[in-house]
C-alpha cells in the first residue's frame, strides 16, 4: 500500500455519465485547495449510457483516476469490493455518482478519521430531497437496523462514507451487503464508528436506478449478517438448541399420552389408541424436525471445522519480536 496516499474516493456508477465529469472537477477542486493526495476509483456496473467512454476520457486527463467496467451490472456491493480492493489511499471514502452526495465533505470526513480516530464515519442525510416513498422505508430500515445490530446510526444506507483503510481491507461484502457495512466492520471488531450531517443535494441528472424492493433486500441482508456473525463459527448453537428443544417436547407429547392410554386402561375407562390421537402426529413431526436440525447442526460444524483458517483473527498489536 502506498503510505504516501492520503484519500481513495471510491465511486461506484451505473449511467451516470452526464454527472461524471462535474462530479471529478469538484472533487479535484476540493482536493487541491486542502492540498490532499489523492486517488479517484470509478467502477462502472456495466452501464449502457456511455459511463465508461467518459471515464476513459476523464482517466487521460488525469492520471490520478482508475477505473473499472463490469461485464454487467452486478450491484453496488460489487463495486464497492472491488473498488476497495484497489484502494490505496489511508483513507478511503465512498460517495454516489449521482451529485446528491456533496464532495465539500471530504476534508471533515477526513480530519474525523485521522485525527479523532474514527474507524468508520457514516453520513447523515438530516435533510433529504427524495418522495415519502423511499424516506418511510428508509426510516424503518435505519430503526430495524439499530435495533438488530445496536449500531446507533441514523441513516446506515447514505452512500457518504469514510473508513480507515484497515476497515475496508478486513471486511468482505456481497449480495446487496454494502447498506450494512457499519454493521459488519463493528462485529468485526472496528467498533469506533461515526456519524457526521452532510449535505443531501437534489438529483441534477437522471433518476434514481433503486427501487422499493432494495428495502426487502436490505432486510433480508440484515437478517443474514446478524444470523452469520452470531452462529458462523458455531452452527450447531442454533440448530442444535432447536433440534434438542423441538426433539424434547414431541417426546414429552408422546410420552404424555402413551402414559395417558395406561392410566386409563388400568382404571378401566375408555380410551384410544395413541395413533389414533391427532397430537400424536404432531409430536412425531416435532421429534422429526428436532432430530433433522440437530443433524444440520452436525453437518455445519463439520463445514466449519473444515474451512476454518487460522488467519482470519485481525491481530491489533504485536510485541516482543
Amino acid at each position: 500500500m502506498n503510505q504516501a496516499l492520503q484519500i481513495s474516493v471510491v465511486i461506484p456508477l451505473y449511467n451516470e455519465a452526464e454527472s461524471l465529469p462535474e462530479l471529478h472537477d469538484w472533487i479535484v477542486r476540493v482536493m487541491q485547495e486542502n492540498n490532499f493526495t489523492y486517488e479517484i476509483l470509478f467502477v462502472d456496473d456495466g452501464s449502457n449510457d456511455g459511463s465508461w467512454e467518459v471515464i476513459q476520457q476523464i482517466a487521460r486527463q488525469n492520471p490520478k483516476v482508475k477505473g473499472f467496467k463490469f461485464v454487467r451490472n452486478y450491484g453496488k456491493t460489487a463495486a464497492l469490493q472491488t473498488a476497495f480492493t484497489h484502494a490505496e489511499g489511508k483513507v478511503v471514502i465512498t460517495m454516489d455518482a449521482d451529485l446528491q452526495d456533496s464532495p465539500d465533505e471530504i476534508p471533515e470526513l477526513y480530519r474525523m478519521i485521522t485525527e479523532e480516530k474514527y474507524d468508520l464515519v457514516s453520513g447523515w442525510k438530516k435533510k433529504r430531497y427524495d418522495p415519502i416513498t423511499k424516506t418511510i422505508p428508509t426510516k424503518l430500515f435505519n430503526a430495524v437496523s439499530r435495533w438488530v445490530s445496536g449500531v446507533y446510526l441514523h441513516d446506515f444506507n447514505c452512500g457518504l462514507k469514510a473508513y480507515q483503510s484497515r476497515v475496508i481491507k478486513n471486511i468482505t461484502i456481497y449480495g446487496e451487503m454494502h447498506r450494512n457495512i457499519p454493521i459488519i466492520a463493528k462485529w468485526n471488531g472496528f467498533k469506533k464508528i461515526g456519524e457526521k450531517v452532510v449535505q443531501h443535494r437534489p438529483r441534477k441528472y437522471g433518476s434514481t436506478k433503486f427501487g422499493l424492493e432494495r428495502f426487502i433486500y436490505g432486510f433480508l441482508d440484515l437478517l443474514t449478517v446478524a444470523f452469520v456473525n452470531k452462529f458462523g463459527r458455531r452452527p450447531m448453537h442454533f440448530f442444535g438448541t432447536m433440534g434438542v428443544l423441538s426433539f424434547v417436547i414431541g417426546s414429552l407429547m408422546a410420552l404424555y399420552l402413551l402414559f395417558e392410554k395406561l392410566y386409563n386402561i388400568s382404571q378401566g375407562l375408555r380410551y384410544r389408541n395413541v395413533t389414533d390421537n391427532p397430537f400424536f402426529f404432531l409430536a412425531l413431526i416435532a421429534i422429526i424436525i428436532g432430530s433433522q436440525l440437530f443433524l444440520a447442526g452436525f453437518i455445519g460444524e463439520l463445514f466449519v471445522k473444515q474451512t476454518f483458517k487460522k488467519d482470519e483473527y485481525l491481530i491489533e498489536e504485536k510485541t516482543g519480536e
